[in-house]
Order: structure tokens, then C-alpha cells, then sequence
């Protein structure tokens, strides 16, 4: 069994360069695999392993500066859910592409798990899922809007073009883990909405703690990793995932005529050439290969 740690915390890293070696060098040391993301702004990924490894990773992003007090979620898989490590430098931990937003000047009041089913089933409240809409499509919670965007940085777009129809409404806002809420809740105060509220440890947290029966979410969680989806308990769900554009398909989608393992999906079958799809079918045949050798094949990671 494997220890699955997601983690994110804003700081101010004034040379991120220098911390990106040491933590790739201990993470692969400890035969931790997963993908941090380092920027200015701060550290954010999720990494997996044996209990000692992920302690002792988590041990050394603690003594990085500004993360003593850093919070992570834990989860478990059966089998290793990543295929390298991977540590990153990039501009943003969670892109938004809002120069002027500052999550550690100011958030959005946290809601508690066992607090957020008062909060979003309550009639002056709108509750916005800051997700994709990829995400969104195989769970949410019961009434939440979708804004239908396809990554994070469209979000204050379509904050911007549809802010009217929330007038004089408190606003509610999840993901996955609560980093994309850090920013967009800082976004909208930044935007003059009085009162911005976010789930305190996002959808996983609210999994983890909140028993199913009397549960206002529907579905599955998207995960980043191969375990594609996570459900109340934290448990594996059964969606697997197009292997060209990472988006979950379920037992019904490869049924799709246009689903073809590792090639395509009924969603991304326009998005790709035919010299991208041979591409994948090639990957897809060495990683058969590799299978058959008793090997990893690292071609999807």
C-alpha cells in the first residue's frame, strides 16, 4: 500500500532554482514518485511512496522557506500511482495568469467540511465549482454552477462576464484540494464581492471526513494521477483515462466508436492529427512491450 500525499502552500520562495535539485534528489532517494511544482509563489504537487519516504519529503518541504506550518492531505493506493518524480520550476503553482492576485494577503473565509452543507444549501449563497469542466463532468456538488471552462486561467473571464447574475449573493467556491480556491476567493474580493467563502481542504477533505449518507456531493473526484477518480472514503473510483488527453472515461466511454486505448476518446478525437494518433498507437504498442518484459514503460507519465 501506498501513501499518496497532495500538498500546496503560498510562500515567498526568493530563489526556487536552488531548491528544485535537493528536493528531487531526497523525493527519488526515498523512491517517492509524483510531480511538485516550485514558483515564486510558492509549492504544489502530489507525491507517493512508502510511509518513510513521504515523511521524509514532507520533513524537508517543511524546512523550505516560509512552509513550517505547511498542510497536506493523505490517501492510499494499492498499486504506485506515478511513474517518476518530477519537480518543476514554472511562474504560477496553479496557473490563473492574474499578475495583481495574492492569496497571502487575503482568502475567502474557510468552511469546514462538516460546516459546508449549511453554507452551500442555503438560498442566498451560489455555489461555483472553480473546476474543469473534464472534472466537473463525472462529480460536483448538488447545485453547483459549472462555468464550463477548460483550465483554470479562463476563470476570471468568466467571472468577469457573468458577475451580474450573482448580485447580492454570498459565493461558495471548491476544487479538488483548495489551491485553485486560494486564488480565485482572492480574486473576487479583489473584484468587490463582500462576502467569499471556500471548502477547507477542497473535495478531498470533504470526502474523507463527511460519511456518505447525508452527502450533497454526486460522484467522483478527478484526480491527477493513475488512480483517475476518488470517491467518498477516499476510495478508488472505476474511471480510467484517455491516454492521449488525460480526460476520465468510464466502462461506457470505451464503448464510444471513437475510443481507442491510448490513442484517442470520443472528446479529443478532433482535437489530434493522424501523425499524433500513429504517435500514440506506437507508445501504446511499446507499452505493451514493455509489459510483456516485466518492464515500466514511462510513456504516459
Amino acid at each position: 500500500m501506498f501513501t499518496v500525499a497532495a500538498l500546496y502552500h503560498f510562500t515567498r520562495f526568493e530563489n526556487p532554482e536552488a531548491l528544485k535539485a535537493p528536493l528531487a534528489k531526497l523525493a527519488c532517494a526515498q523512491g517517492v514518485k509524483g510531480s511538485l511544482l516550485i514558483a515564486r509563489e510558492g509549492i504544489n504537487g502530489t507525491i507517493a511512496g512508502s510511509r518513510a519516504g513521504i515523511d521524509a519529503v514532507l520533513a524537508h518541504i517543511r524546512t523550505l522557506p516560509g512552509c513550517a506550518d505547511l498542510e497536506w492531505k493523505e490517501s492510499t493506493a494499492e498499486q504506485m500511482p506515478f511513474g517518476r518524480m518530477k519537480v518543476r520550476l514554472k511562474r504560477e503553482i496553479v496557473t490563473m495568469g492574474e499578475p495583481d492576485i495574492d492569496p497571502k494577503a487575503r482568502v475567502g473565509h474557510y468552511v469546514e467540511p462538516q460546516d459546508w452543507n449549511d453554507l452551500i444549501s442555503s438560498p442566498d449563497t451560489v455555489v461555483i465549482d472553480t473546476r474543469n469542466d473534464y472534472e466537473i463532468e463525472i462529480g460536483t456538488f448538488e447545485g453547483a454552477i459549472d462555468p464550463g471552462t477548460k483550465s483554470f486561467r479562463e476563470f476570471p473571464q468568466w467571472w468577469r462576464d457573468n458577475a451580474h447574475r450573482f448580485h447580492n449573493k454570498r459565493v461558495a467556491m471548491f476544487c479538488t484540494g483548495g489551491i485553485r480556491c486560494e486564488k480565485s476567493t482572492n480574486f473576487l474580493l479583489a473584484e468587490g464581492v463582500p462576502e467569499v467563502y471556500h471548502l477547507k481542504g477542497g473535495i478531498l477533505k470533504y470526502l474523507e471526513e463527511m460519511p456518505e449518507e447525508g452527502s450533497l456531493w454526486h460522484g467522483d473526484c478527478f484526480v491527477f494521477d493513475q488512480r483517475v477518480s476518488l470517491r467518498h472514503g477516499l476510495k478508488q473510483g472505476d474511471y480510467d483515462s484517455c491516454h492521449a488527453c488525460r480526460r476520465p472515461v468510464s466502462a461506457e466511454d470505451k464503448r464510444h466508436p471513437d475510443y481507442e486505448e491510448g490513442v484517442s476518446c470520443h472528446r479529443c478525437i478532433g482535437e489530434y492529427s493522424a501523425a499524433d494518433r500513429a504517435r500514440f498507437r506506437e507508445r501504446e504498442h511499446q507499452m505493451r512491450l514493455a509489459a510483456e518484459r516485466g518492464e515500466t514503460h514511462l510513456g504516459r507519465d
